[in-house]
């Protein structure tokens, strides 16, 4: 033991040190000749065992067959690995589906839509994509328009939380009600009833997971039922978290506003926060004033000051008991 001492890397146990010995020279027996190799690297990297069954919205799926196999092994790997993003998506959740879950319940879709808004926006509320997707549901400007949201220079309820929760549930309901499949309802957020209607037409396929699509639309399903299974199951992939490392939900107040308002900032300062903080706790404002030539009636949100701290020792609600270790 003393011939390797002088090979021990700080920070590693005599346990480890006898085990990277023991790779590292191939043999038990070799202690002389792992001493004088070096280590290629420090830690190990493993590929996460792939379910053969899983379930999305009741509907269970069999992975079995080679591509959904390989298909939904890329997309765990990926997920697994991409650490600092998984994380994030814990984190933000904790905040965010508190709120949106009840509204899919009410409306009748499957909470495991909730997942599907993880893909969507990575629970970025900001969220926009290169093709002007805004929100956590990520809607187009028409599309958004054709489910009863507002969308103009001042206001753009895309990123209104409740809102576009129910414009989605609107959008999810009329495509279950064409395919009567929630996996196909699931593709089709990605790629358009259109598109996944005619592909299952040309591709004579029964199941959009058999399609033949572009990359984007083939891994969306995979990635959706791959975050979910990590969701749920966080330590089995190596995700240890704690209460407090969690995104606290914080409370607000409504201040029904059906005016005018020259200027958002001054409006903020009178209701003691920041002009940052009244944007941040209504994203929907999308400039620095609101017209309102009409009077329409809009509830803006108040943090309350004491929620807006995290305190020391401090209890927080977790939303999924799971999450925490």
């Amino acid at each position: 033991m003393k011939k390797i001492c002088k090979y021990l890397i700080p920070g590693l146990s005599v346990t480890a040190l006898c085990i990277a010995a023991l790779v590292w020279s191939g043999s038990s027996n070799n202690v002389e000749e792992a001493g004088q190799q070096k280590p290629v690297v420090l830690s190990m990297t493993t590929s996460p065992e792939i379910p053969f069954k899983l379930k999305f919205a009741d509907d269970e799926i069999d992975f079995s067959r080679y591509d959904l196999r390989e298909r939904l092994d890329r997309e765990l790997s990926s997920f697994t690995y991409l650490h600092s993003t998984t994380l994030s998506y814990f984190k933000r959740a904790n905040r965010i589906f508190p709120i949106v879950v009840p509204i899919l319940r009410q409306n009748g879709v499957p909470e495991d839509f909730k997942y599907l808004m993880v893909i969507e926006s990575n629970l970025n509320e900001r969220a926009v994509s290169s093709v002007k997707a805004a929100g956590l549901w990520q809607f187009m400007d028409s599309t958004g328009k054709m489910y009863g949201l507002e969308i103009n220079s001042d206001v753009d309820e895309r990123y209104h939380i409740e809102k576009a929760t129910v414009a989605a549930c609107k959008y999810l309901k009329d495509a279950y009600s064409k395919y009567g499949d929630w996996v196909t309802v699931a593709s089709s957020y990605n790629a358009g009833m259109g598109r996944i209607s005619s592909e299952l037409n040309k591709q004579q396929a029964s199941s959009s997971l058999d399609l033949l699509l572009v990359e984007e639309s083939s891994r969306y399903v995979f990635r959706i039922i791959a975050i979910k299974e990590i969701m749920e199951n966080p330590y089995k992939y190596g995700y240890v978290l704690k209460a407090n490392q969690l995104y606290k939900p914080i409370g607000c107040r409504e201040v029904t506003v059906d005016y005018s308002v020259s200027d958002w900032s001054d409006f903020a300062q009178q209701n003691g926060i920041t002009y940052a903080q009244l944007k941040d706790f209504n994203v929907w404002l999308r400039n620095t004033s609101l017209t309102n030539k009409y009077g329409k009636l809009y509830n803006i949100r108040i943090p309350q000051t004491e929620d807006m701290y995290y305190k020391k020792d401090e209890k927080i609600d977790v939303y999924d008991s799971r999450w925490i270790n």
